[in-house]
């Protein structure tokens, strides 16, 4: 009988590069078409985006290498005039103006949400709860490259150009949310999925 804590490390091995590449191409073309989805809300605030939202459910479902590499392969699109930012704008015209931080943000928030998401046990909730901590670290390290694209590009003092992203910060607690709960239904799915590191630890 084959030790069950063995398993995913050996569904992860049958992964091909050819099978990764896919993946990556397929969650960068998820954030693509979730940057068309815009949420009003009324006179509760800032629309929702659900762009970022993406960005977090990649990084926590494919880790920190494969989600990075997606997130930037979403952004190279846009490099080439492909309208792949929020209001179908490419993002080559996106970092030639003061939301530059936040663009090339999207891969650093990747890479850190996949490097604590990575410590998710195997129960659900507690994948869950990791999932959430990860995403709000992620929307942290969101602001703040954003906050220093807009210092260096519009001249703002730091303090203001942080505390510019308060009206954000209630919808994307509740995207964080949505994506953990989506993420942790996913691995429990198709737990290939996930890089074999996820898996080192003993379950809690």
């Amino acid at each position: 009988m084959v030790n069950s804590s063995t398993r995913p490390r050996t569904l992860s091995a049958r992964r091909s590069p050819a099978a990764d590449i896919a993946l990556m191409a397929t969650f960068a073309a998820l954030i693509i078409v979730l940057g068309a989805v815009t949420i009003p809300v009324g006179a509760l605030g800032v629309p929702i985006v659900l762009q970022n939202m993406g960005v977090a459910l990649t990084a926590m479902i494919l880790g920190w290498k494969r989600g990075g590499l997606a997130v930037a392969l979403f952004i190279a699109v846009g490099f080439v005039g492909v309208p792949n930012m929020a209001g179908w704008k490419p993002a080559l015209a996106a970092v030639a103006g003061p939301t530059v931080g936040y663009v090339l943000g999207y891969i650093v928030s990747a890479v850190v949400i996949g490097l604590v998401a990575q410590y998710a046990p195997r129960r659900h909730l507690g994948r869950v709860v990791v999932f959430v901590v990860a995403g709000l670290v992620g929307v942290c390290v969101q602001y703040l490259c954003g906050s220093v694209g807009l210092v260096f590009r519009t001249g703002m003092d730091f303090t203001g150009a942080l505390m510019s992203n308060t009206p954000f910060i209630p919808g994307d607690i509740v995207k964080v949310l949505v994506a953990a709960i989506i993420a942790a239904a996913v691995v429990r799915a198709v737990p290939d999925l996930l890089p074999s590191s996820r898996h080192a630890g003993a379950a809690l």
